[in-house]
């Protein structure tokens, strides 16, 4: 289920170095991100040409069922991001710190990074601006490459007071092109944009030389992500206004389950297709006359 190229060869594996050159400006393709937290799922999303797996720490609500994304640890992150690492998919397999990984000191940072990487991770992904560019700074001198996240950041969700659109203001809104102006001079090679206006968005965008990613931030990024899930159909409990789904998995899903269930209660299966059998000769010596060979 290897991605391939239009004559059939497997894709080159894409790096973090490549990821900060495509700028669309500069005439490159916008950037394709999806979140994936385990190996069926990255394969998938690598099958579909992704130039990015996130491995997300929406992988609190979206996996493991928590309210908001603060209860995810260090070692669930190492967990699936090695998950999604053994896939060998070619997309760039960015990890997710979640929170108080990376609220501590720069060398605690550095360590947390790093288990991500030995995880599989190819880069990690941070919350917050220029509150962060020493941890940003501590990274990219510890060689292991950033992204940044600046606007609706979930980590923060007490101190926005919920997750609220941010960069309303003008004054909101030259801070986030400030933020990211900073987080790209400290070393970050694109910078996530989630939940502003979209001209707060295109002013971000064309005011630094690494790509943005969007999420709820309008199509004059360089890049957009979802979350697998929310593509796919398979989670239905929450419809942000920026998500479009793709499919309807979790529905279809559900069906087919029904199915298999009402098969199994009225004895439908398994059936001589799904059963393994005796030959006849071993079934006439055990006495079992009428078996089905």
């Amino acid at each position: 289920m290897a991605p391939t190229t239009g004559d059939g060869t497997r894709r080159r594996p894409v790096t973090a170095p490549a990821i900060r050159s495509r700028k669309v400006r500069d005439g490159a393709d916008p950037l394709v991100m999806v979140t994936a937290y385990d190996a069926p799922g990255a394969r998938i999303a690598d099958a579909g040409g992704v130039d990015m797996i996130l491995v997300g720490d929406s992988l609190a609500m979206v996996v493991l069922g928590y309210d908001d994304t603060l209860q995810v640890t260090i070692d669930d992150m190492a967990h699936h991001t090695a998950a999604v690492a053994r896939a060998k998919p070619s997309a760039l397999v960015v990890g997710d710190l979640p929170w108080m990984s990376y609220h501590v000191d720069r060398a605690d940072t550095v360590r947390n990074a790093a288990q991500l990487i030995k995880a599989g991770a190819g880069a990690v992904k941070l919350e917050g601006g220029r509150k962060r560019l020493p941890m940003v700074e501590a990274l990219v001198d510890a060689e292991i490459p950033v992204m940044g996240h600046i606007g609706l950041t979930p980590q923060s969700v007490h101190a926005m007071g919920g997750f609220k659109v941010q960069g309303r203001t003008s004054e909101a809104a030259t801070q986030l092109v400030g933020a990211a102006k900073a987080l790209a001079h400290a070393g970050a090679f694109a910078v996530v944009l989630e939940g502003i206006p979209d001209e707060v968005g295109r002013m971000v965008t064309d005011a630094i030389d690494v790509p943005t990613i969007g999420i709820g931030a309008g199509p004059h990024c360089d890049g957009q992500v979802l979350v697998y899930h929310d593509v796919l159909g398979i989670e239905e409990r929450m419809a942000p206004k920026f998500v479009r789904r793709y499919a309807d998995v979790g529905a279809d899903s559900a069906a087919a389950i029904g199915r298999f269930a009402d098969d199994v209660r009225t004895g439908a299966f398994p059936g001589p297709d799904e059963s393994y059998h005796l030959s006849a000769a071993v079934a006439e010596t055990l006495g079992l006359y009428g078996a089905d060979g």
